[in-house]
């Protein structure tokens, strides 16, 4: 069989040179085909690099649920409480709720006070604005701290502390402007129209007084019989 792939002898050449093989004679005859090293192999579709079944690493074994922390099953320290409990039972906080009633009554006393007093208009515009802060008020949409300072604001009116029911009325109007910007404007012209009435009341009084001790002290006034 080896004599086929092995070319004619050449007269030229020593009985103990090699001989020479034909490539043409081995690759008609039907031999096994290898791969020449030098060719390359194509690159997969998806992109991503193929690796060798024997070069793949076993697969990792499942992993179980990791043990429980050692924090987790300590038990909390002597003494010691959630936080939510600190601040609910040290530290009670206790509203005392502010009555509609308590406020508006009052306000709608001036109101009627200065009627009378007050051109129509201006007791009519008053009088809207306390409907509003009554709605608003009902329907919960006015803060803990403004029902306060009405409540502090209507006892400053009822004493006829003029300047500090004014100082209540600006503080509303800059720390919760959006909440009693549409009624505001009536509580603060009823203060303003209470105290010109007591204003105007009061020196009402001190000119009778006066017109009552003149007439006593007056010299040669006499009295009907």
């Amino acid at each position: 069989m080896a004599e086929l792939y092995v070319k004619p002898g050449n007269k030229e050449r020593g009985w103990n040179d090699p001989p020479q093989f034909s490539y043409g004679l081995q690759t008609q005859a039907g031999g096994p085909k290898r791969t020449p090293l030098t060719k390359r192999v194509a690159a997969p579709q998806d992109g991503a690099p193929r690796v060798p079944t024997s070069e793949t690493s076993p697969e990792a074994p499942p992993m179980g649920p990791l043990p429980p922390s050692s924090m987790a099953s300590r038990p909390p320290p002597v003494g010691s409480r959630p936080a939510s409990t600190v601040d609910s039972t040290d530290f009670p906080v206790i509203e005392c709720e502010t009555l509609l009633e308590d406020v508006l009554r009052p306000l709608e006393q001036a109101l009627e006070d200065c009627r009378g007093h007050t051109k129509k208009q201006v007791c009519d515009d008053i009088s809207r604005r306390l409907v509003l802060l009554q709605e608003q008020w009902a329907e919960g949409k006015l803060s803990i701290p403004v029902k306060k300072r009405m409540a502090l604001l209507v006892q400053e009116l009822s004493s006829n502390q003029w300047d500090a029911a004014d100082d209540i009325h600006r503080s509303l109007m800059v720390d919760h402007v959006t909440e009693v910007s549409q009624w505001m404007v009536g509580v603060k012209r009823l203060i303003a129209e209470k105290r010109s009435l007591s204003s105007e009341e009061e020196a009402n009084e001190k000119k009778s007084a006066a017109t009552v001790e003149e007439n006593q002290t007056k010299p040669g006034v006499q009295q009907d019989p």
